[in-house]
């Protein structure tokens, strides 16, 4: 905001020849009538000597940030949870925004975003779908980390990063301003690729070269490095996905990016700070001896069917020959859960490997349970979880949840 023009000090004008009877007459008449239109219209410009009114404080709008991606980012992306959290202490005004609906994690926090689990970003930006989120939400800054399927499925940089210059063109086109932070991914190395290692590294390699060639002066394109220091066995429980050590490295990691991107965003430099309450003591108050109720006979109670403790959907996300990626959402029901597990009618020599879960046969089917840190679910609240297959993918399979 601009400052507010300050008024001109008085001028002292030249000595003006003393008035006549008439002209003082008049003169008297002429400050009775401006008195009387000031206060009719409100006061007028102060003048020197005289204090104004303080104008009242522009509140500044939330940043609208998204976070981009496939299941890293958003099943459940627990890292975005602990990013939310301490860009919201340092006094920053977010407004997390995406088409996706918080995926469990059981932290409090603004959890829109726009992680889908097992997409491709080559497919995304083919099929223009992408567009449509962008146009829905309107991000001021994206956070993408975007390409893990990609590198998975054998695409080469050059495809991946034609399919981020496509993106980001659909972002500039809602919003020319937009700030771009693209990750260079953390490493992919799951037991069944033995190449993705290298393909990853060579997306990474590749990726500043592209940033600079696509950043401008009103959307500039940032990188930040989720590559270097990341361990798998130590980071991820299955070679992909953060386990809790992992989550906390991904929010420590795109900490400093977000906030030299928020930076960039007008009104999002300089954090609100928080102002300390004060406390007032709290009075002591006798309490009121309760009397002693009569007690009153249990009735004999019909009973009724117990809930199920949860609910699971699957969903097939991607399909090629000789292989597909699927998802399923597990839904608390009435009351909270303490851990789930989904038997899914899928053979189990079928399938590769899970992430979010905890892979074991169950006889002809397979059995997914919950990881440590999305076993505990709020009446009504969702994670997901996903798997990868090979053969034909499953059109209807049977799928159940449990809760121990």
């Amino acid at each position: 905001m601009r400052p507010a023009a300050r008024p001109a000090p008085d001028r002292v004008p030249p000595r003006p020849p003393a008035p006549s009877r008439r002209g003082a007459a008049l003169a008297t008449l002429a400050a009775l009538v401006l008195a009387l239109l000031a206060g009719v219209a409100g006061p007028a410009v102060a003048s020197a000597g005289t204090v104004p009114s303080a104008l009242p404080a522009a509140v500044a709008e939330p940043v609208r940030v998204m976070a981009l991606g496939d299941s890293i980012t958003g099943n459940p992306g627990c890292w975005r949870a602990l990013l939310h959290q301490r860009l919201v202490a340092d006094g920053h005004a977010l407004d997390m925004v995406g088409t996706m609906p918080p995926q469990g994690c059981g932290i409090a926090h603004d959890g829109d975003n726009e992680g889908h689990g097992g997409l491709l970003v080559t497919n995304v930006a083919a099929s223009g779908e992408a567009a449509g989120w962008f146009a829905a939400t309107r991000p001021q800054v994206v956070l993408m980390h975007f390409g893990t399927n990609d590198v998975w499925s054998a695409r080469t940089p050059q495809q991946i990063l034609a399919a981020y210059t496509t993106l980001v063109g659909q972002m500039r086109a809602v919003d020319p301003r937009v700030v771009v932070v693209v990750a260079q991914i953390i490493p992919v190395a799951p037991p069944s690729c033995a190449e993705c290692p290298a393909r990853t590294q060579a997306l990474n390699a590749a990726i500043p070269a592209w940033a600079a060639a696509t950043s401008t002066a009103a959307s500039p394109v940032r990188v930040v490095d989720h590559w270097t220091g990341w361990d798998p066995a130590r980071d991820t429980g299955d070679g992909v996905h953060p386990n809790d050590a992992g989550t906390q490295r991904m929010a420590a990691t795109w900490y400093p990016a977000a906030t030299q991107a928020l930076a960039l965003v007008p009104g999002g430099a300089t954090p609100t700070p928080t102002p300390t309450p004060t406390v007032t003591p709290t009075p002591t108050v006798t309490p009121t001896p309760t009397p002693t109720p009569s007690p009153t006979p249990t009735p004999t109670s019909t009973p009724t069917a117990v809930p199920a403790p949860c609910t699971a959907t699957h969903t097939v996300v991607s399909a090629w020959p000789g292989g597909w990626v699927a998802t399923v959402r597990v839904t608390a029901g009435s009351v909270p859960l303490q851990g789930w597990t989904v038997r899914l009618g899928v053979p189990a020599t079928a399938v590769q490997n899970s992430w979010s879960s905890v892979l074991t046969a169950d006889g002809t089917g397979v059995r997914l349970t919950n990881a440590a840190w999305n076993g505990a679910l709020a009446p009504g609240a969702s994670t997901e979880l996903g798997y990868q297959g090979t053969g034909t993918a499953p059109t209807a399979p049977s799928v159940g949840c449990t809760s121990p």
